[in-house]
């Protein structure tokens, strides 16, 4: 009778640990590392641990795609990528993850895509030297609600305003810095824009900037081969990450013109108060062997036209 006991007991206990196991799944205290998953009412996501692991980047982010591709332990949350969607290539250029998947992605529900897209980016962009990814169907570009190519993604096309859905768009007017027509001084621009809630008003500010100015009179800053990788913000400070395009000159603008309108506009703008330009992630670059890029900029007022000019 007594060794009975001691069986159920044993048996007991292990049951007990292996429920407050995965009971644990979902408890992410502040120090533990996570990725994102889709919860159990796949109708947004949740945190749960996970150890990042991999000798390599490439090892690190096909693990990640792994764990958000198996069977969920709990009930709080669910597997992120069903059986239907197949990662049909996965490599990385410049920090960015190039993702193809099939056309089973498409025949899902547009949130539940969203979701999917969002726990992919948001867990991948963890890993240390990733900072976006790229996503085609089948070899085609992603596109986005209004039909136009999604481009570089990162974690910041996700931030939500407080009650907002995956869907809403807001108005807003954003103070934007070109250069005046001899290109040796900042003009400001006050534009009206329309934007998902989806979208980080740093991301949107870059974007803005560099698509350029309203009128003859001020001229764009930033090339239009230029591609932007990623734009993120960590302790005040946004971080924005163009490829090698960046380099050269928009028309006859000082090497300080371009910078700073991309530094003035984002603070200015923004709750952030220093910005740090990188370069297919590099920072050690000196732009236009002018401008030192190896540290984070502060606003120059110094470099704004006025009025009276």
């Amino acid at each position: 009778m007594l060794k009975k006991s001691k069986v159920y007991i044993t048996v007991l206990l292990f049951v007990l640990c292996m429920l407050c196991g995965c009971a644990k799944r979902t408890e992410v205290k502040n120090d533990d590392s996570f990725i994102y998953s889709v919860n159990g009412e796949r109708n947004g996501l949740v945190k749960i641990n996970y150890d990042f692991r991999g000798k390599t980047t490439e090892e690190q982010v096909n693990n990640v795609i792994k764990e958000l591709q198996k069977p969920a332990e709990e009930i709080n949350y669910s597997t992120t990528i069903p059986k239907q969607i197949k990662i049909q290539q996965c490599e990385i250029r410049h920090m960015i993850v190039y993702i193809d998947l099939n056309d089973a992605y498409l025949k899902l529900p547009v949130v539940e895509q969203k979701l999917i897209l969002a726990s992919m980016t948001q867990s991948i962009v963890k890993i240390p030297k990733i900072s976006a990814i790229y996503v085609t169907v089948d070899g085609e570009e992603l596109k986005d609600d209004e039909g136009n190519p999604a481009g570089i993604i990162n974690e910041d096309d996700f931030v939500q305003n407080n009650g907002s859905s995956l869907s809403s768009y807001e108005e807003t007017e954003l103070a934007l810095y070109f250069a005046n027509e001899s290109g040796d001084k900042l003009v400001k621009q006050n534009v009206q824009v329309k934007y998902s809630t989806n979208t980080s008003k740093e991301k949107l500010i870059v974007e803005k900037l560099m698509h350029g100015p309203q009128g003859e009179s001020v001229h764009p800053i930033i090339s239009s081969t230029c591609t932007l990788l990623s734009v993120t913000v960590k302790d005040n400070i946004c971080y924005v990450n163009f490829d090698s395009e960046f380099l050269a000159s928009a028309h006859d603008i000082k090497p300080e013109i371009t910078i700073y309108s991309i530094v003035n506009s984002l603070i200015e703008g923004t709750a952030v108060n220093k910005v740090q330009i990188m370069v297919n992630g590099e920072k050690n670059v000196l732009y236009m062997n002018t401008i030192d890029l190896s540290h984070p900029l502060q606003q120059d007022l110094d470099l704004i036209q006025h009025a009276e000019e």
